[in-house]
């Protein structure tokens, strides 16, 4: 547990804190634990330390009455800087998936001395652009609009969100429900207050920043499934695209998220990414 300007907030690190730092940002809504342990361990294992943390009203970490967060998006851009004090890390190379990927870019706006490389995963712009984007898929905005759930019971919620995660999934590769339901059983039995995780669909952007994303300076790397039905596969070409010299990898046939199947490939290209930075420097 760490304390950030009277916020408390869980961390877990993995590996040898003398190794170029890796700050992991999860999406809103989710919790540390959909950065796997197996996932955090394997990227550590290549010479990094790896941070991952809860974010606000998840997991471990402070929550706040249902509807009255009192904290902003920007806030949680804040709450990364603080885990960064917590560990007295000057610097680090972060990676963020789906708004955790907003998160990140607004780091290397805002706080740029902070940021040593980007890689955004299952994400969009954080920030204002001039490609248009595709919208979400039928089946997406079809499940999110009808779908029902009784937040006040733990049941109810775990089917909720593994059916969720089927429809992230893309619907390219085959859905391993069993890993779903078990991590999704573990996230919502080790959370404070599992209902809280709703405090953020009503979260306020407050002040962001104005700068466009051809501003961030930093070496950024762009991974994108080509089956992403929350941020199509032009979200991730537009990152790309928008960010000087960042570059795209995708994973074809893959969903919005980190994806088992995918961890080799990732953790490869993010070891790849940040030891040319760190040899850069």
């Amino acid at each position: 547990m760490i304390d950030t300007d009277g916020v408390e907030l869980c961390t877990e690190p993995f590996g040898d804190p003398s190794n170029p730092p890796v700050l992991l940002i999860m999406g809103t809504g989710a919790s540390m634990l959909w950065w796997e342990e197996g996932f955090c361990r394997i990227l550590a294992e290549g010479g990094r330390f790896v941070i991952r943390y809860d974010h606000r009203d998840t997991g471990r970490s402070v929550t706040y009455e249902l509807g009255r967060p009192g904290y902003t998006g920007v806030d949680l851009v804040g709450d990364a800087v603080g885990v960064l004090d917590a560990y007295e890390i000057p610097a680090a190379h972060v990676v963020g998936v789906s708004a955790g990927g907003a998160i990140a870019q607004l780091l290397a706006l805002d706080h740029a001395d902070r940021v040593l490389s980007l890689v955004l995963i299952s994400t969009s712009r954080a920030v204002a652009g001039g490609r248009e984007l595709p919208p979400p898929t039928e089946e997406f905005v079809r499940y999110v609009s009808t779908a029902q759930v009784d937040w006040s019971q733990a049941a109810s919620v775990i089917e909720y969100l593994v059916e969720y995660s089927r429809v992230l999934a893309g619907g390219r590769r085959l859905f391993d429900e069993t890993a779903a339901r078990d991590l999704v059983r573990r996230d919502v039995e080790r959370a404070h207050d599992f209902a809280a995780v709703r405090n953020h669909d009503s979260l306020q952007d407050g002040e962001q920043t104005r700068e466009p994303l051809s501003s961030i300076a930093v070496p950024t790397l762009v991974i994108h499934g080509t089956a992403d039905p929350m941020f199509p596969f032009g979200h991730g070409e537009a990152l790309a695209e928008e960010i000087p010299a960042a570059r795209l990898l995708a994973l074809e046939g893959a969903g919005h998220g980190v994806d088992q199947v995918d961890w080799e490939t990732i953790v490869r290209a993010i070891l790849k990414h940040t030891a040319a930075d760190e040899q850069g420097r």
